[in-house]
């Protein structure tokens, strides 16, 4: 039955209600599974079946596919328009004895070449990028044949049986069998944040499915509690997947696409204001509309950046084969810009600054005594809960050994597993006896809060005044040592109470001490958060730890704390309050996940690039919301799902070589895109200055795109540029204004030099009749090819190029090899076809001058723009 269900977007919704509203015996023999699971060979077939179990996403594109969209770009459209005209003039129109396909071959060879070129980087960059997500693996836990096993989420099929804790992102539709305290988040389909508990039976037919409270859907992650539950749909055949696509056209525009498309723009209008007086110039001074039409196109295609896509692919592809080494995985490849941009990194302590060994050193009574009472109750807690395992927990199971025996004298009966509401946890033990102890554990505040009595030599006496400010006062100097301390208690229960626990039961207890637990800083942080600062990086401790634990800690690393505050403060102000605060705020302690998510929208809102790292549960909602949410491989599956970044260790200095590594690729991509916009414009303005003087076109058509051609291979290499330490001490974002201001003011600067070149040709070469046009075109074609090549060294660094800065060697050999290639052109056999003819051995006299001044000049002004504007790159 199942197999030929048909998985629409209404089918899924219809079953999902049938599934719901049925028993579990009708489900486990319409899915052909049991409580026991399905077997291997069973799981593979129908894997084989149902396919692997991920959402429709942007699959990767075909070679072919890829192949074929490298040639549709405009600059291949001009070129064609180009071939097909020559098609006429030079072969059907033409005399027999004039007739030549160079000129085709030719255009047809430059839209190989580019296009290629183009194909073979993107190509590689989303292989690239396909390997390094492979790398990140989440698995989930299952029952197959009787065994627990730890498979791939992908390996899920409809049948399995799943075991969910604390922390698990929901694999798959699942129908819940059994559970304890369930609380899901459905905000990724419905975008509420408050939980919802989800139970084994349905409370009420609801109309609505994530409405229905015995189904948990896919996408879904579990805040707290624990449940097992029966896969009903996986991959494709599940409810997120129907709505996968509305999910893809709300996602926010990143600051990376934002730039991206302000930059675009900014060339748009440039474009649109000089391409129309380019053609009507030449239209109506040399009464030539339709080459005018020609040449103007070629005009448009000159001033675009058509290589920036390739670049920037080439660019945060190499970057991502760079992080991968040094231990960074990126999921996507345009948080690399954000990576560089960060201006501020939010971190928790634990893991971070701290050890990530957390060690029990104290066990103590109210009065502040050694109790080794309070030690054993922690170790059964710790013992008997099935949800997730914090640090603390292990330290305390640790203690295996002085407790293994005693631990066989108690069974678990039920739990209360912790949240971040109640900031607690609980289980119910039976010892040989019959006798019920609940023992709790969690923050001091959060065990005070339900305790009524203390525990001392064996009596229970009230809490009164007294006791709790000594027990503060004994936690206050737990703190002020680093220490991170819990609270331990107990309450007895009846025999014969039925097995119905529930939060409500936490109250009345026995507050029996508290552990101290010490998690030394990590050696060499202090550095790392200094070399952070020296690069621009705020770094804020976001943490729910405590206040007095935390400044501890930052007083050892070195770590310079302006101001600390707390969430109970945050959640009592508002917005307008809270953003004064952030700025000279370094410390917030006890933080809610909802506190920690509106830190980081508050500080982007602010105008900061803002980045976030954590690798809990609750850390989830500030990763979505930050430009750059950094997760660790070893983190919970949801902060992992939720990163843009994975960390394959938690250390801040693997962070650093990060954003080292993000800036210089944006520094690269920067330097493009000036180079490129500036230089382009520069030449425009010199075909508007020529267009108005000459006779004849200032160039053809096809030379325009050759030209630029060449100079497009010339750039191909920038990517593995060195990049200048000034040019990364600061973060960058995309500035259209300052791209603008760039093509203003260094780009007419060429114009100086071209219209000396004009001058040359015309007076001193005597180009200036239609018969000597083709020396025109070629003095001018190589004085601007050269010249074009020689601003990528004078433009790349704000400092003198081959003295004080050298490219990389690829930069230099292939700017080389288009310069020298260029100079062969006139003399080769591709002159005739291009319309090129050879130069007398003096222009090269004058050309070389000419580059001279133009060297000079450009550094002079770089010098006067970074003087009038404090910036270069």
């Amino acid at each position: 039955m199942y197999e030929n269900f048909d998985f629409s977007e209404t089918n899924i919704k219809g079953a999902l209600k049938l599934f719901s509203e049925a028993d579990i015996r009708t489900i486990y023999l319409t899915l052909e599974t049991s409580l026991e699971g399905i077997k291997n060979t069973e799981a593979k077939e129908r894997l084989e079946k149902f396919g692997p179990n991920e959402i429709s996403k942007e699959k990767v594109i075909p070679w072919y596919i890829q192949l074929l969209m490298a040639f549709l770009n405009p600059f291949n459209f001009i070129l064609g328009t180009l071939a097909f005209v020559s098609l006429f003039t030079d072969v059907i129109f033409a005399k027999e004895t004039d007739r030549s396909w160079v000129s085709i071959l030719l255009i047809i060879t430059m839209i190989l070449i580019s296009s290629l070129i183009k194909f073979i980087q993107e190509y590689r960059s989303s292989k690239t990028a396909e390997k390094l997500k492979n790398l990140i693996v989440t698995n989930v836990t299952v029952v197959r044949g009787g065994i627990v096993l730890e498979i791939d989420i992908k390996s899920l099929v409809p049948g399995d049986i799943v075991k969910l804790t604390s922390g698990d992102i929901i694999p798959g539709d699942i129908r819940i069998i059994s559970s304890k305290d369930l609380f899901i988040s459905q905000s990724v389909l419905t975008g509420e944040s408050n939980p919802v508990e989800k139970y084994p039976n349905l409370n009420s037919k609801s109309l609505s499915i994530s409405d229905l409270s015995n189904i948990v859907l896919m996408g879904t992650n579990v805040l707290s509690g624990t449940a097992t539950g029966v896969v009903l749909g996986t991959g494709r055949n599940t409810f997120l997947n129907t709505i996968s696509e509305s999910l893809k056209n709300t996602k926010s525009e990143t600051s990376f696409e934002k730039g991206i498309d302000d930059v675009s723009k900014l060339l748009i209008k440039f474009m649109i204001f000089m391409v129309p007086i380019v053609f009507l110039i030449n239209g109506y001074l040399k009464n030539a509309w339709f080459e005018s039409l020609l040449f103007s196109l070629s005009i448009a295609i000159g001033l675009t950046p058509e290589m920036l896509p390739m670049i920037v692919t080439g660019n945060l592809t190499k970057g991502a084969i760079e992080l991968s080494k040094k231990k960074t995985i990126v999921k996507k490849l345009d948080s690399i810009h954000n990576f560089g941009a960060m201006n501020i990194l939010c971190t928790d302590k634990t893991g971070t600054l701290t050890q990530d060994k957390v060690s029990v050193v104290k066990y103590l009574n109210f009065t502040g005594k050694d109790d080794d009472n309070v030690l054993f109750l922690a170790y059964l807690n710790s013992f008997f809960q099935t949800g997730l395992k914090n640090l603390m927990d292990r330290a305390i199971l640790e203690f295996e050994e002085q407790h293994y025996n005693i631990k066989n004298d108690y069974k678990k009966i039920d739990e209360l597993p912790f949240d971040f509401e109640r900031r607690r946890m609980s289980v119910i033990v039976e010892d040989l006896l019959g006798e019920r102890t609940m023992i709790t554990k969690g923050a001091i505040e959060e065990m005070l809060y339900i305790s009524n009595f203390v525990e001392i030599d064996g009596k229970t006496i009230p809490i009164n005044d007294e006791i709790e400010s000594k027990i503060k006062e004994l936690v206050s100097n737990l703190n002020n040592d680093g220490m991170r301390v819990i609270g331990i208690g107990k309450k007895f229960l009846p025999k014969d109470r039925e097995i119905n626990f529930s939060n409500k039961d936490e109250e009345s207890l026995i507050f029996m001490g508290m552990l101290g637990f010490l998690d030394p800083p990590k050696v060499g942080v202090g550095e790392t958060l200094k070399a952070l600062s020296e690069y621009g990086v705020n770094v804020k401790i976001l943490t729910g730890d405590n206040e007095l634990v935390t400044q501890k800690i930052c007083r050892d690393i070195s770590l310079k704390v302006e101001n600390s505050i707390d969430g109970s403060y945050i959640e009592s102000i508002d917005d307008l309050e809270l953003k004064k605060l952030l700025k000279d705020t370094t410390i917030f302690c006890k933080l809610s996940p909802l506190d920690k998510a509106r830190i980081v929208r508050l500080l982007k809102e602010m105008g900061n690039t803002v980045g976030f790292m954590g690798d809990g549960i609750n850390d989830a909602p500030a990763l979505r919301q930050s430009d750059v949410g950094i997760s660790v491989e070893n983190g919970m599956d949801i902060a992992k799902e939720s990163a843009q970044i994975i960390l394959l260790e938690k250390e801040l200095s693997v962070l650093l070589e990060g954003v080292i590594i993000g800036r210089k690729i944006f520094t690269n991509m920067i330097k493009y895109l000036k180079m490129t916009a500036s230089s382009n414009f520069g030449n425009v303005f010199s075909v508007v200055l020529a267009s108005a003087f000459l006779p004849f076109l200032p160039m053809l058509p096809i030379q325009i795109l050759f030209q630029n051609l060449l100079y497009d291979i010339s750039q191909i290499s920038i990517p593995w540029d060195n990049v200048d330490t000034e040019d990364i001490l600061k973060p960058k974002n995309w500035n259209a204004e300052s791209v603008g201001k760039f093509m203003i003011y260094i780009g007419p600067l060429s114009s100086i030099f071209d219209v000396l070149t004009f001058l040359l040709m015309f007076y001193i070469f005597k180009a200036n009749s239609f018969q000597t046009e083709s020396l025109f075109h070629t003095g001018w074609f190589i004085e601007s090819i050269l010249s074009q090549t020689l601003i990528i060294h004078l433009i790349r660094t704000k400092k003198i190029p081959f003295i004080q800065s050298n490219a990389n060697i690829k930069v230099i050999l292939l700017t080389s090899v288009i310069m020298i290639f260029s100079l062969y052109i006139p003399f080769s056999k591709l002159n005739g076809t291009l319309g090129f003819v050879p130069l007398p051995i003096s222009y090269f006299m004058w050309v070389i001058l000419i580059l001279i001044g133009y060297f000079f000049t450009i550094i002079f002004a770089k010098k006067y723009f970074i003087k009038k504007f404090n910036t270069w790159l």
